[in-house]
C-alpha cells in the first residue's frame, strides 16, 4: 500500500468531515477508484487494529472518518457539558456568518473564517441554533442557515431583521461575486 496515499486520504477525510464518494476522492487525490478502495481497506484495517480513536465508516459508495463507538460515552459527556456552556468566540463568529450570509456551505464558512469549522458547526447544530440541509445543486454539500430557534432567541422573525442586514448583504455579494465588482469599476 502507498503510505503517502494513505496519509493523504486520512488527512483529506479528516478535514472534509462528511461522507465522501469514493469517485470524488479518487478525482481529488488524482488516482484510480481501485487504488482508493485498496487504500481505504488498508487504512481501515490499520485504524481498527491500532489503539486509535478513529475508524472508517463506509456506506453506499461513500466513506467517512468517524470516532470509534467505544468512545461514545466520553464524547457524549463532553458534548453535553459543552452545550451547557456559553458560546465560544469561534461559535459566535460562525453563527454570525451563518445568520447574515446563510444559507452557505461549510467551505464558504471556512473561507470567511480562515479555519476549520467542523467542530463549531457541530456544536451549533446540537444546540439547535442552525440547520443543515443538502444543497440541491451539489450532491455532497450541505448548506447551513439560521434556525427558527436562533431567530426566536434573538427576538426576531426573519434574518432580514438583524441589525445592518442590508449592509452585510452587500458585503457578502461582493465576496461571492468579485467579478461583478470589477465590471462595475471598469465602466466608470
Amino acid at each position: 500500500m502507498n503510505k503517502n496515499l494513505s496519509a493523504k486520504l486520512e488527512a483529506f477525510l479528516f478535514i472534509y468531515g462528511e461522507p465522501l464518494e469514493i469517485k470524488k476522492i479518487a478525482k481529488l487525490l488524482k488516482t484510480s477508484e481501485e487504488e482508493i478502495r485498496k487504500t481505504i481497506k488498508s487504512l481501515g484495517e490499520e485504524l481498527t487494529n491500532e489503539q486509535r480513536g478513529l475508524f472508517l465508516t463506509e456506506h453506499e459508495n461513500k466513506v467517512q472518518l468517524t470516532t470509534k463507538p467505544d468512545f461514545s460515552k466520553l464524547l457524549e459527556d463532553v458534548v453535553k457539558e459543552e452545550v451547557h456552556e456559553n458560546l465560544t468566540p469561534a461559535a459566535l463568529e460562525t453563527l454570525s456568518i451563518i445568520a447574515y450570509a446563510g444559507p452557505l456551505s461549510r467551505a464558504e464558512i471556512e473561507y470567511i473564517r480562515g479555519v476549520n469549522s467542523n467542530f463549531t458547526l457541530r456544536n451549533l447544530l446540537i444546540r439547535g441554533l442552525i440547520n443543515r440541509n443538502p444543497d440541491p445543486k451539489r450532491g455532497n454539500v450541505y448548506l447551513y442557515q439560521s434556525s427558527v430557534d436562533l431567530l426566536r432567541h434573538l427576538g426576531i422573525t426573519k434574518s432580514e431583521d438583524l441589525p445592518e442586514f442590508e449592509r452585510f448583504q452587500k458585503l457578502i455579494e461582493k465576496l461571492r461575486n468579485p467579478e461583478n465588482q470589477n465590471a462595475g469599476n471598469e465602466s466608470k
